[in-house]
């Protein structure tokens, strides 16, 4: 249990940078918040996937993670899009 939570974190931390690196432009979003929606989007793309039947593979199975991927990148484009990275929409607090 306390593996499957490590290697989440770790699987999710990976998958949300890379999808902050393919993203175009800035997101405004902090790391843990970076990780929240690649933890997120590793777990829905690992049901995705085991109910597509994609999950018993030998070595590293590599439609899993570009299922997960892509996942993380439609969830960094929403959050940056909603604002709900720093600072709302325009990165400046009200006055």
């Amino acid at each position: 249990m306390i593996g499957a939570i490590i290697s989440a974190i770790i699987i999710g931390a990976v998958i949300g940078a890379l999808a902050r690196l393919l993203v175009p432009g800035r997101q405004n979003m902090s790391v843990g918040l970076t990780i929240i929606v690649g933890i997120v989007a590793a777990l829905i793309g690992t049901l995705i996937a085991s109910a597509v039947g994609l999950t018993h593979t030998r070595g590293i199975n590599w439609l899993e993670h570009l299922i997960q991927l892509v996942l993380a990148i439609i969830g960094v484009l929403l959050v940056t899009r909603l604002g709900i990275g720093r600072g709302g929409r325009s990165g400046k607090t009200p006055t």
